[in-house]
């Protein structure tokens, strides 16, 4: 990705891609293509309406230019309606990773969108290099399409540089993540894991520590120890730590890292596992946003947490009727050992509370009853603070990753009452069980500290079409949000 000032009219490239709105007279332009219509003699709207163009958004559709541009084919992506003022930045987002999708393959596309000011710079960046990611590694028979070969922003815009380079920054964060959610669980289980965090977290000046199994026995984080050892891949819990000198403000991330779900002994239908390889989406995303909290030197001092276990049915599994001794001193009785995730969890939040910090936000692909409640691009935010959890929910929607804030009410702890521990990790009814999810969490967030859960089930992972900087399979989901809270408690 880099930044050109030229003209659009003037720029060699393999495609020019140009932002196009709906109107009552027909397809217009939007700025920073306003020069393109001459080259086509003032019949650009006459030729997109004939080919069944109307601008809506993310709408595409690809012309020859036949030599009357350096580039050999424009696409016309659509905005939607003209704004009245500022071009609403998703907006720019996902019209630029919609065009970039239309051309895996190609040598080099430049973006003639939208782009007056930084922050319209980031988001074209950001939407073009998300929208040009591609999954390519298990294919041997070359019919994997590559992501686009270079992508250009045409701005002149102040700030466009430094723009750039943090959408470039990010971009990458998000595209690691995504490559970790879409490995296969042969490749990727608890060791494999925390090598790949310490060789690209060293690089990246993060210091980073591994428990394994038997340090995790060790010192009592028996959460993790339970949900890991039916397999015969161990449990592993990383920290990381990010520093900056003059850093006023530390965040604790924590991230569930379940590498494969099988629902343990309380074993998953089929249908519910053959996508449980993103079960580890949670501590992905939380490697992620503290790469590029260390790559872009945020004035924040940040720690994250990924807990990792692989949940297999074996002879050596947890059992329902178990009694977990976590990390924290509480006890837990399993009474379903497909609900893990919020056990891996409670020991991580229990050790980021060690970390005395400001907030600790966990994220995780928790329970199917997000889907249920808020569908595959939702996340839910609960937390002990109302205002955290409205703050969480605002960064999201900055970022343009859809979050919905939800109560945790109090009528439905007494359904995690268990008569032989000091909690169960299910309630006997289905109804509310994100919410009961995030009561159990709850229970083990110390007094006096600021927490926040967000429950990414559903848009961690994308089973349908791609769509706008979307694809299929791993979204990397959150990390943006993530990177966001810790940028806004820098400002702080």
């Amino acid at each position: 990705m880099r930044l050109n000032s030229s003209e659009p009219v003037s720029i060699e490239t393999g495609a020019l891609i140009v932002g196009i709105h709906t109107s009552p007279d027909g397809p217009r332009t939007a700025p920073g293509a306003d020069s393109l219509d001459q080259a086509f003699n003032g019949r650009l709207a006459e030729i997109l309406t004939t080919v069944g163009f109307s601008g809506k958004a993310q709408e595409i559709a690809k012309i020859p230019t036949f030599g009357a541009l350096p580039a050999p084919v424009v696409v016309a992506v659509g905005l939607g309606d003209a704004p009245d003022g500022d071009h609403d930045l998703e907006t720019l987002r996902r019209a630029a990773g919609a065009a970039a999708r239309s051309l895996a393959g190609t040598a080099s596309a430049a973006f003639a969108l939208p782009a007056a000011t930084a922050a319209q710079v980031e988001a074209v960046a950001i939407g073009g290099l998300l929208g040009a990611y591609g999954f390519t590694k298990y294919r041997t028979n070359g019919d994997g399409k590559a992501p686009v070969g270079e992508l250009v922003v045409l701005s002149a815009a102040a700030g466009a540089e430094e723009a750039v380079k943090r959408a470039t920054t990010v971009a990458e964060s998000v595209s690691l993540v995504r490559d970790l959610v879409n490995t296969p669980p042969s490749d990727l289980y608890p060791a494999k894991f925390a090598e790949i965090v310490q060789e690209i977290g060293a690089e990246a000046g993060l210091s980073v520590e591994v428990l394994d199994d038997t340090e995790l026995r060790k010192h009592g984080y028996g959460g993790i120890v339970g949900v890991g050892q039916g397999s015969v891949n161990p449990p592993r819990l990383v920290r990381l730590a990010y520093e900056h000198p003059e850093a006023t403000k530390r965040v604790a991330f924590v991230g569930k890292g379940i590498t494969f779900d099988s629902g343990g002994l309380s074993l998953k239908p089929a249908a519910s596992m053959d996508w449980m390889k993103s079960d580890m989406g949670g501590a992905a995303a939380v490697f992620g946003s503290l790469l590029a909290l260390a790559r872009l030197g945020v004035a924040v001092n940040a720690v994250g947490y990924l807990c990792l276990a692989e949940n297999m049915p074996s002879g050596s599994a947890q059992r329902p009727s178990d009694v977990l001794h976590t990390y924290s001193g509480k006890t837990v009785e399993v009474l379903d050992t497909d609900a893990e995730g919020r056990l891996v969890l409670v020991d991580g939040i229990a050790r980021a509370a060690e970390d005395s910090p400001d907030l600790i936000v966990d994220v995780a692909t928790l329970t199917g009853a997000q889907i249920v409640a808020l569908g595959w691009r939702t996340a839910g935010v609960m937390s002990n603070d109302d205002a955290l959890r409205e703050e969480v929910v605002e960064i999201a929607a900055g970022q343009g990753e859809a979050a919905w804030g939800m109560p945790l009410p109090e009528e439905l702890r007494k359904g995690l009452d268990s008569p032989v521990a000091d909690i169960a990790n299910l309630q006997p009814e289905r109804w509310g069980s994100m919410l009961a999810a995030g009561i159990f969490l709850r229970e083990f967030v110390p007094d006096g500290i600021r927490w926040a859960h967000v429950d990414m089930a559903g848009p961690a992972f994308n089973k349908g079409e791609p769509h706008g900087y979307t694809p299929k399979g791993g979204t990397g989901a959150i990390t943006r949000t993530l990177i966001g809270i810790a940028e806004r408690y820098a400002g702080n």
